[in-house]
Parts: C-alpha cells; structure tokens; sequence
C-alpha cells in the first residue's frame, strides 16, 4: 500500500521513509553463498569438459585398424630373410604367445637357431589397439634401448606403414624395427650372441634383412581392401 506524503513544519511535502530490508539471519548469507559458488563452479567443469571432448575427440576415438588378429604370429611371420642370415629360425621351438585384452590385442613370436644354446634370436611382436591412438607413445624408448645401453643409432624407414623407425645397438650386432600404422604397432628385434652364426660381417645386411621380414608381416596380416 501506497502511503500518503507526509507534512512537515513548513508544509511542504516529503516522501514516507522506505523501509529498511531486516539484515540477513546470522548463518544465512555464509549459506547462500557457497551453494551459489558451488553451483557456478560447476558449470565451468562441465564447460571445460565439454570443450576438452571436443577438442581431443580424435585422440579419444578408437583407431582405425587395417590388420586382421593373428592366431599364430610364428606362422605368420616367415622371417626367411633372417634366416638366410642365421639359419631355419623355425626349426628350434618356435614360441607363439598371446594376450587378447579389451584395449590391446597382442601377439608376440620368439625364434632362435638353436635348440639348448643359440646365437641368434628373433622378436616379433604385434600390438592391435582398439581404444587409443598409439601414435603419441611411439616414440617412446623401449626396454630394449636402455638395455643396449648408450651409442644406439636411430634411423627413419621410409616407405613401410606411416612410420618406421630402425635402431641399431652399439656392438652392430642387434637390431630393433619398429613400425606405426593407424592403431597397429609392429616390432622387430634381431640379436646376435655371439659364436661363429651369430651377425653376418655386414651390418647393413642385417638391417635389411629385418626390414624385408617386417615388410612381409605387414602383408600378411593386412586386411582384403584396407588402406
């Protein structure tokens, strides 16, 4: 209601004295306060969630795989390149290991050229990730780097997958390939022991023969119309 001006002593008219808003109860602005400061807080998380969905999308989506699961890596992969080199790698227990986890599905083959005592072993291993993209980690050192030691040589492959990397241990007589393609990571390790079959004097051939196996797995194992 409206109220009426009042008169003061000179008659004239000023208006009626709003009345003041009580002051808050004690407790009740320290209540007020945090749930507003809660609320708005979360508001900025979910907007900065939102947008760092957005903006790493491509890393969250499962990668493209262009190669089909392997049931036997040591059947699939030949390794006669190697071989020539060092001997029928099949001919002494070859060892086929699987691991088929929801995020990684994994392969992996060991082969050596002798039954008790070997000079030359052989590493293949392949990894088929469903859920992230590898390609941050390839990068990566392997435990086969730090247990070569220092004075490891890193060459660039071209032309097998997207990325190919080769390196090549201290003493030359140890290789290791490593290959990136979409959401599959292929690895190569050669070693020689020592002994008269261990590495051939020619270090190159080495290197090129581990490419030329890994080239052939990659094929082998490529799916009917993948990229």
């Amino acid at each position: 209601m409206i109220s009426d001006p009042e008169l003061d002593g000179t008659g004239e008219t000023r208006p009626a004295e709003q009345a003041e808003e009580p002051p808050p109860r004690e407790g009740e602005a320290g209540a007020r306060r945090p749930w507003l400061w809660a609320l708005g807080g979360a508001v900025i998380a979910s907007a900065v969630w939102a947008g760092g969905l957005y903006a790493f999308g491509n890393l969250l989506a499962a990668p493209e795989v262009s190669y089909r699961a392997t049931e036997n890596l040591c059947q699939d992969f030949e390794a006669r390149a190697l071989g020539r080199i060092a001997g029928d790698l099949h001919r002494y227990r070859p060892r086929n290991q699987q691991d088929d986890h929801p995020a990684v599905r994994r392969a992996v083959c060991s082969l050596q050229n002798g039954e008790s005592i070997s000079t030359f072993t052989v590493r293949a291993q392949v990894d088929l990730h469903r859920k992230t993209d590898p390609g941050p980690e390839f990068d990566v050192p392997s435990a086969w780097l730090f247990a070569e030691g220092s004075g490891v040589r890193t060459e660039e492959v071209r032309g097998l997958g997207e990325r190919a990397l080769l390196l090549v241990g201290p003493r030359e007589n140890s290789v290791e390939l490593k290959v990136l393609h979409g959401g599959a990571v292929f690895t190569v390790v050669a070693t020689g022991t020592g002994g008269e079959r261990s590495t051939p004097a020619d270090t190159a051939a080495l290197q090129a023969a581990t490419v030329e196996d890994a080239r052939a797995l990659l094929a082998a194992l490529k799916k009917e119309g993948a990229r």
